[in-house]
């Protein structure tokens, strides 16, 4: 199992275990307000930062109940053996009670921005509780479960400033949210192999194969959603330059960047290729820059 890591101090632990790096996910709270073209004004921002910040809270508060709920599991696993609480830094009945406070406090400053957001914060806690509590065992609903996280917070973004969600937006958010999930359930099943099944049961239904299927269909979709989104944004900007036309390039080779990483077995922390990878992060800037050039130049 490995030499024993040093004890952490309370504080740390504390901040360990709430997961900060997870937090860049939740960054796709600005997805919507920024397609929108409305992110620049400071009402518009403030909103949108207000709920990436309850997004952070309720993740945290997820991630305590979580791990408190998950501790045998995860002092079986390689790595996860290593978290704050199963580690014994951080006491079950405590982990709880933190994670409580942190999702109430969560929906309340959503209540104070939007409704909307609080109801979205809602639903998000509700669907990661449930995940918690037995989503996760049950194969296919597991990857789609985890998806529906990511898009409720592109959902959150809108509802707090008040923008609406193009079709398009909404397939390119569901099945890109279920890209990066699939990788993840690739890399794990790789990683732990016969043994995945002693951490989570649903891990032993996977087959590479089925799995790698499942890819290759989120990843034509999200790619075609993409074009077909930008078509349309296209036709609505009447811009003189085809911005988002051109962005479909950079958009398309980050994809499939990403999905060359999965196949090599990189793709257990999304959150971690996306920082650590060079590539990746200058498709996405390109990505961005076009993007955004399209937004404001119509």
């Amino acid at each position: 199992m490995g030499e024993a890591r040093p004890a952490r101090s309370l504080p740390v632990a504390l901040l360990v275990a709430a997961r900060p790096k997870q937090w860049v996910k939740n960054l796709l709270v600005f997805a919507a307000p920024g397609a929108a073209g409305v992110v620049d004004r400071s009402a518009a921002f403030a909103e949108a930062a207000g709920a990436f910040a309850c997004f952070c809270l309720a993740a945290a508060g997820t991630y305590y109940l979580n791990d408190a709920a998950d501790v045998d599991a995860d002092r079986r696993h390689p790595t996860k053996r290593f978290r704050p609480i199963a580690a014994g830094e951080i006491s079950v009945p405590l982990a709880r009670a933190i994670g409580v406070v942190l999702i109430l406090g969560a929906v309340a400053g959503g209540l104070a921005i939007e409704p909307h957001l609080a109801v979205v914060l809602a639903c998000y806690v509700t669907l990661t509780t449930a995940y918690s509590a037995w989503l996760k065992h049950i194969a296919v609903v597991d990857v789609v479960a985890v998806a529906a996280g990511f898009v409720l917070r592109a959902i959150g973004g809108a509802a707090a400033v008040d923008v609406p969600i193009s079709n398009w937006f909404f397939i390119v958010a569901t099945f890109g949210s279920l890209f990066m999930v699939v990788g993840k359930r690739r890399a794990e099943v790789g990683e732990m192999g016969d043994e995945a099944a002693t951490t989570r049961r649903s891990l032993s239904a996977y087959s590479p194969n089925f799995l790698a299927e499942l890819q290759t269909v989120s990843t034509a979709v999200v790619l075609v959603g993409y074009c077909l989104w930008a078509f349309e944004k296209a036709e609505l900007a009447h811009a003189s330059m085809p911005w988002f036309q051109l962005s479909i390039v950079p958009f398309g080779l980050a994809i499939l960047r990403y999905a060359l990483l999965v196949d090599s077995g990189h793709g257990g922390a999304p959150e971690d290729v996306v920082l650590e990878d060079r590539t990746l992060q200058v498709l996405g800037t390109l990505w961005a820059l076009v993007f955004v050039a399209g937004v404001y130049a119509s």
